[in-house]
């Protein structure tokens, strides 16, 4: 994996932090599921993804829009519902409006 290719903002970053479970229960399936799934959703941008002891997952979304009809998606829903039920122990979701970007 490597650093989103991201447009100049304004754009949206949905982050998701999480702490697993013990089991996998298809875990590792349903995650590249995911990304394949929303990787041609519209307004999809990009995703960053780190996992130690708090796992830590950024994608990128042109809209809030585009935010709310991938929530809505109704695999992604079955991976919700999954992820409440089996895959994590605890976890945050957070929006933020991305103003500025920066880097080499």
């Amino acid at each position: 994996m490597s650093i989103a290719n991201t447009p100049s903002p304004p754009y949206y970053a949905v982050i998701f932090s999480s702490v697993r479970t013990e089991q996998d229960n298809g875990y590792g399936a349903m995650a590249d599921r995911m990304l394949a799934l929303a990787s041609q959703q519209k307004g999809f941008l990009g995703i960053e993804s780190a996992r130690e002891a708090v796992g830590i997952t950024v994608s990128y979304w042109a809209s809030e829009e585009a935010i709310k009809r991938w929530k809505q998606n109704a695999e992604h829903l079955e991976a919700q519902r999954l992820g409440h039920k089996a895959w994590y122990s605890t976890f945050k979701v957070r929006v933020a409006k991305v103003e500025r970007d920066y880097g080499i």
